[in-house]
């Protein structure tokens, strides 16, 4: 009859921390290893913060050297938005104090995942000194009678 040897408690810890640096390192593998740059549409993501309140959401995003009359806001869906934005003037990898790369930039793209649905239709946006401020209400929901 053989005996199968218990496992330690400090074993059974050291495999479950290792599972979780593992998984915290793939999470941070897939955020971080997107560049903020695509050289092939010649496009910069821009540098956006959203905040959440009880009754809309505010999306800023950091749109330096923009032609004001060139932003385009495009709803894609109740909880995604796109800004597109062309540039006054061209930027290139050694503007940003990059030397080993090469390329060009005209515009600022991205798309910008929103935490709650909000009511496209009645968004408003502003751009002053270089920084566009979207205020998005919050989509309103049905009330739930109690019997």
């Amino acid at each position: 009859m053989s005996m199968r040897r218990r496992r330690s408690i400090f074993d059974l810890m050291r495999e479950y921390m290792e599972e979780i640096e593992n998984l915290a390192d793939e999470m941070f593998e897939r955020l971080m290893e997107r560049p903020s740059w695509d050289v092939t549409s010649q496009s910069l993501e821009p540098l956006c913060d959203i905040l959440v309140s009880s009754d809309k959401v505010i999306v800023t995003a950091d749109l330096p050297k923009v032609d004001p009359e060139s932003i385009r806001i495009s709803g894609i869906s109740d909880d995604l938005i796109e800004i597109n934005a062309k540039m006054k003037v061209k930027v290139n990898f050694e503007d940003l104090g990059v030397t080993h790369r090469r390329g060009e930039f005209t515009c600022f793209s991205c798309r910008v995942p929103l935490p709650v649905p909000v009511d496209i239709s009645r968004a408003k946006a502003r751009f002053r000194k270089g920084i566009l401020e979207i205020i998005l209400p919050r989509k309103v929901g049905y009330e739930i009678k109690v019997e």
